[in-house]
C-alpha cells in the first residue's frame, strides 16, 4: 500500500531540488576609486535591479543562464557594460568613468524594470540615500522634495494626502471615503492614510505617479500613487546602523542586517525609532506637547529555490505614542451671529483669556489631554515565477490599524468640549494576481485581478462630550433655561459603527509598439464595490430631566441617530496614451484616461432638520474623473534631464468635507460638489554641471476650482447669517497652492580623512509654496501665507562605510502654517496647525 504524501511537502520537496539560488555582487567605484552611492545596476534584459548602498555594494539574484550582460549607470558617470560567460567566483570590483552624460533611473510603476525617461507617466523617483541625507523619514517631509504632493495632517487619522490637489477631502477625515491617491509598499496597498504619518524602514526607493492609476495597480485610485519600494533580503552578509541626535532632544536610531540563513533563504531585519522633545508649551503644566515618539520594526524572509521562483515573506510593525497632536489658536473671527454668540463675548463672561492671540508664541492652556494611540503592521507574501516571456506575480496581505486619540477640539482652556474621541480598528485583506510580460516583440503588457475586503469598527465607541461651560457657546437664543444648572454637564453622545466594504477588479494595459518610434498604449478596468454600514448613536449624560423644553434644548445639541446601508456600484474605466519618441534623447506622449471612487458613506455623524437626522446624505455619490495630459522628457544636452507634463483634469460629483456648526456633527459630513476642475503644467529636471556638482529642482502651477457647487457651506465668518449655504461655483479649491517648487543641490570633493579615500559634501534643499485657502469654502480668514523652506547638510562618506554629517531642517527658522481648522461649533475660533521651527543636529552612518 502505498503512503501519499500531503501536497504541501510534495511542493517543498520538489522546490529544494530546483537548482539552489546563487548571487551575484560587487562594488561600483568612481575613479578615485571611492563608493558610488545610488549607482543602478541591471541585468540586461530582466527585471532584476537593485541600487548600491553607502559602501558602493550590490547584490542580486544570478540569472538563470549565462551569458549574461550586466549594465551600470550613474549620473555623471559613462554607462557600464560587461558580459558574463558565467557567475564570478568572487565579487566584481566595477570602475565608472566620468561622463556629463546623465544616466538611466529605473523605476517599477509599469510593473516592469523600465528607465523612468522612457515611461509615459509623469512620475518622480526619489532614491534611498537622497531620502536618508535629506532627513526625510516620513510623507510630510518628502512633499518638500516633490511640490506637487500635498500633505495635510491634524493627526494621523485627520491625513489628506493628495497629488495636483486632488485625492481625499481637504480638513476632518471621514473614514467613510475611499483615498484618491494610492499608497503601496512593495505591492501592499495601505487603505488608511494614517500610514503616511509612519516613519519609512528601510526604503530603496520612492516612485510617485500622478494622474488616474488604474489599470497597472490593484486598487483604483483617481489622482497618483506612492510606489515605496523597501529593501529586500541579500545573500551577501552586511547592513548599516544610523545614530542622530538634535536640538529638542530629538534622537533618531535606524538599523538594518541581512544575510543568508541557507543557500536559497535570506533574511533580514530592520527598526527605526524616532524620538523628539515637543514644540507647544501648556503654560498650566509647563510641558512641552507635540512631541514624536516613533517606533518601527520590518522584517523579510528571501526564497529563491530557482532562478525562476522568488518568494518574500515580511512582516511590520509600527507605533506611534506621542502627546499630540495640539492645534494652537491662531485668531477669531466676528461672524453673523448675534452679539452675545460671539467669541469674545462669551469667554468674557467666564473671565477667560486665550494664552496668547500670536500662534507663533506655541503656548496652549487645553483643558481635555493630547495623546495619540497609531499602531499599524501587518503581513504579506509576494511570489514571483518566470512563465514564459514574463512574470507571473501574486501578492496576497493582511493588515491593521488601530487608533485611540484624545483631542480637546474646542482649542481652549475651558470645559466645552471635553472629550472628542474616535478608537478605532481596522482590518484589510488583499489579494492580487498579475501578469507582465512581453507577448512578441511589438505587444507587452499587464493583466491583473484584485480584491480588498476591509472592516473597519470603533473600538469600542466614538464619543463626544460637552462641559460646564458648553451651554454658553452652543445656546441659539437668550433663553434663560440654558442656564439651568449642569443641563449639558456631561451630556454627549456614544456612536457604535461598522463598515464592511469589499473591492474587486480586472485591470490590464498593453503597450503595443506601432513603429520603432510610436506606440499606443491602451488599458482597461472593471470596478466592483460594496459597503455595508451599521450605525448607531446615543445621548447620555447630563441633566436628568423630565421637562420637555429642557429635552428640547439638549436634543439641539445632540440627537440620537441610527442607520443602515447595503449599497454598490460597478464601473468601466480606462485609458490610452499615445507614445512618440524621435530621438534618443527626446519623448513624448499624450493621455486620455477616465476613472472613478467609490461611493461615500457618512461616519461622522449627520447634520439634522427640526431634531431629525437628514439620512438621505448618509451617503454620497461615487465621483467621475476625466483627465487628459501631455508630456515632454529630454535629455536636450549632456548632463541636462528635463521633463514637462500639462494636464486637465474635471471631476464630477466630487467628493468633499461640509463643515456644520452642529456639534454632534463636528469632523463634518460629505458631499458632492457637482463639478470640480483642476490644470496645471509642472517642469522637473536635472542638471549634472561636473562629477562633483548636480542640481535637481522642479515647479509646478496648479489651478483648481469648483466648476459648480451651488450648495456649499458657507465659510466661517459667514456663520449665522441669512443662508446656510452658498454658490461658490468659480472659486478655488481648498489646498492648492497655484505655484510650488524645490531646488536642491550637492557637492562633493574627493579628499582623504584619516588615510581613508573619502568625500566630502555639501547640500541643500529649498522648497516654496505660494498661498491658498484652508477652508473648503473661500473664507477671508482661513487662507494660508506663501513660505520657503530651506534645509542644508554637510559632512563626508568613507570608503569603509563611515558617514557624519550635520544638518539644519527650516534653517531659517521660518514661521508658517501647515493647515487651520475652524473649533467646534463654527464659534469664530480657528487654530491651526504648525510648521517645525529650526532643528539641527548631527547624524552618524556605517554601512558594513
Amino acid at each position: 500500500m502505498k503512503t501519499k504524501l500531503p501536497f504541501a511537502l510534495l511542493l517543498l520537496l520538489w522546490l529544494n531540488q530546483l537548482k539552489a539560488q546563487s548571487t551575484l555582487s560587487g562594488v561600483v567605484l568612481d575613479e578615485d576609486k571611492l563608493p558610488l552611492i545610488g549607482a543602478t545596476v541591471n541585468i540586461k534584459g530582466t527585471e532584476k535591479f537593485t541600487i548600491t548602498d553607502e559602501k558602493g555594494e550590490f547584490s542580486l539574484d544570478s540569472p538563470p543562464r549565462f551569458p549574461v550582460t550586466l549594465k551600470v549607470n550613474f549620473v555623471g558617470f559613462k554607462e557600464y557594460t560587461h558580459t558574463l560567460q558565467r557567475l564570478p567566483e568572487t565579487s566584481l570590483s566595477i570602475t565608472l568613468e566620468n561622463d556629463a552624460e546623465l544616466a538611466e533611473v529605473l523605476i517599477t510603476a509599469r510593473r516592469r524594470t523600465e528607465a523612468v525617461e522612457k515611461v509615459p507617466i509623469p512620475v518622480a523617483v526619489v532614491g534611498g540615500p537622497r531620502i536618508a541625507d535629506a532627513g526625510a523619514f516620513n510623507v510630510n517631509r518628502i512633499k518638500e522634495l516633490i511640490p506637487t504632493v500635498q500633505l495635510y495632517s491634524s493627526n494621523p487619522r485627520n491625513t489628506t494626502l493628495n497629488i495636483r490637489g486632488m485625492g481625499s477631502t481637504f480638513g476632518l477625515t471621514n473614514d467613510g471615503i475611499d483615498p484618491g491617491v494610492g499608497f503601496y509598499v512593495d505591492g501592499v496597498y495601505y487603505a488608511r492614510p494614517a500610514a503616511t504619518t509612519l516613519d519609512f524602514i528601510d526604503v530603496e526607493q520612492i516612485e510617485v505617479l500622478r494622474g488616474p492609476q488604474g489599470t497597472l495597480f490593484g486598487k483604483n485610485t483617481t489622482a497618483g500613487a506612492f510606489n515605496i519600494t523597501t529593501k529586500i533580503p541579500e545573500f551577501t552578509p552586511g547592513g548599516k546602523v544610523e545614530l542622530s541626535y538634535g536640538n529638542l532632544g530629538f534622537i533618531q536610531a535606524k538599523a538594518s542586517i541581512t544575510g543568508p540563513l541557507s543557500k536559497s533563504l535570506a533574511a533580514r531585519l530592520s527598526f527605526s525609532g524616532t524620538q523628539r522633545n515637543g514644540t507647544i508649551e501648556h503654560v498650566n503644566t509647563g510641558k512641552f506637547i507635540n512631541d514624536i515618539n516613533n517606533l518601527g520594526f520590518r522584517g523579510q524572509l528571501l526564497y529563491n529555490p530557482s532562478s525562476k521562483l522568488e518568494i518574500i515573506l515580511s512582516g511590520d510593525a509600527s507605533f506611534q505614542r506621542p502627546d499630540g497632536y495640539a492645534q494652537v489658536p491662531a485668531g477669531v473671527v466676528t461672524t453673523e451671529r448675534p452679539e452675545f454668540r460671539q467669541f469674545h463675548n462669551i469667554i468674557k463672561d467666564f473671565n477667560y483669556s486665550l494664552p496668547s492671540t500670536n500662534a507663533f508664541d506655541r503656548l496652549i492652556d487645553h483643558d481635555t489631554p493630547w495623546r495619540s494611540k497609531n499602531d499599524m503592521g501587518g503581513i504579506s507574501v509576494n511570489i514571483d515565477y518566470e512563465l514564459g516571456n514574463g512574470t507571473l506575480t501574486s501578492t496576497t496581505a493582511w493588515r491593521y490599524w488601530i487608533w485611540g486619540p484624545s483631542n480637546d477640539r474646542d482649542f481652549t482652556g475651558l470645559p466645552v468640549q471635553t472629550h472628542s474621541q474616535a478608537p478605532s480598528r481596522h482590518d484589510q485583506f488583499s489579494k492580487e494576481i498579475r501578469y507582465t510580460g512581453d507577448f512578441s516583440d511589438r505587444l507587452s503588457g499587464v493583466a491583473g485581478i484584485y480584491f480588498l475586503g476591509q472592516n473597519l469598527e470603533t473600538d469600542p465607541f466614538h464619543s463626544e462630550e460637552t462641559g460646564s461651560s458648553a451651554w454658553r457657546f452652543l445656546q441659539n437664543n437668550q433663553d434663560p433655561l440654558w442656564q439651568t444648572p449642569g443641563l449639558l454637564d456631561g451630556y454627549g453622545i456614544r456612536t457604535t459603527s461598522q463598515l464592511k466594504s469589499s473591492s474587486a477588479a480586472v485591470f490590464g494595459q498593453l503597450d503595443w509598439s506601432i513603429t520603432e518610434k510610436l506606440s499606443i498604449l491602451p488599458g482597461v478596468r472593471f470596478n466592483y464595490d460594496k459597503k455595508d454600514v451599521d450605525y448607531n448613536r446615543i445621548t447620555y449624560g447630563g441633566l436628568q430631566t423630565e421637562d420637555p423644553e429642557l429635552l428640547a434644548l439638549k436634543a439641539q445639541v445632540y440627537s440620537p441617530q441610527s442607520f443602515q446601508i447595503d449599497a454598490s456600484e460597478q464601473n468601466f474605466s480606462g485609458q490610452v496614451t499615445l507614445a512618440f519618441r524621435p530621438t534618443e534623447k527626446l519623448s513624448t506622449y499624450a493621455t486620455a484616461s477616465t476613472s472613478y471612487k467609490p461611493l461615500g458613506v457618512n461616519l461622522g455623524g449627520l447634520p439634522t432638520e427640526n431634531g431629525k437626522p437628514l439620512t438621505e446624505l448618509a451617503t454620497v455619490k461615487p465621483e467621475y474623473v476625466t483627465h487628459f495630459e501631455l508630456g515632454l522628457k529630454a535629455n536636450p544636452t549632456k548632463g541636462t534631464n528635463f521633463n514637462v507634463s500639462a494636464y486637465h483634469t474635471s471631476i464630477e460629483d466630487f467628493q468633499t468635507l461640509v463643515q456644520t456648526p452642529e456639534p454632534g456633527v463636528n469632523r463634518g459630513y460629505l458631499s458632492n460638489a457637482e463639478k470640480v476642475r483642476v490644470m496645471g503644467v509642472e517642469i522637473d529636471g536635472n542638471v549634472r554641471l561636473s562629477p562633483n556638482f548636480t542640481i535637481t529642482g522642479s515647479v509646478a502651477y496648479t489651478d483648481g476650482i469648483y466648476e459648480s457647487f451651488p450648495n456649499a457651506p458657507v465659510p466661517l465668518e459667514e456663520v449665522g447669517g441669512e443662508f446656510t449655504f452658498k454658490d461658490i461655483s468659480g472659486e478655488r479649491l481648498p489646498g492648492i497652492s497655484k505655484w510650488a517648487g524645490s531646488l536642491g543641490a550637492e557637492f562633493t570633493v574627493p579628499t582623504k580623512f584619516f588615510d581613508q579615500q573619502s568625500s566630502f559634501f555639501l547640500g541643500a534643499d529649498s522648497y516654496f509654496r505660494s498661498e491658498f485657502s484652508s477652508s473648503p469654502s473661500s473664507s477671508e480668514f482661513m487662507n494660508i501665507p506663501g513660505y520657503g523652506l530651506v534645509n542644508a547638510r554637510t559632512g563626508f562618506r568613507n570608503q569603509n562605510g563611515l558617514s557624519a554629517f550635520i544638518w539644519a531642517r527650516n534653517l531659517f527658522n521660518k514661521d508658517y502654517y501647515e493647515q487651520l481648522l475652524p473649533a467646534s461649533g463654527s464659534t469664530g475660533l480657528y487654530a491651526a496647525v504648525l510648521g517645525d521651527p529650526l532643528t539641527y543636529g548631527i547624524t552618524l552612518r556605517y554601512q558594513f
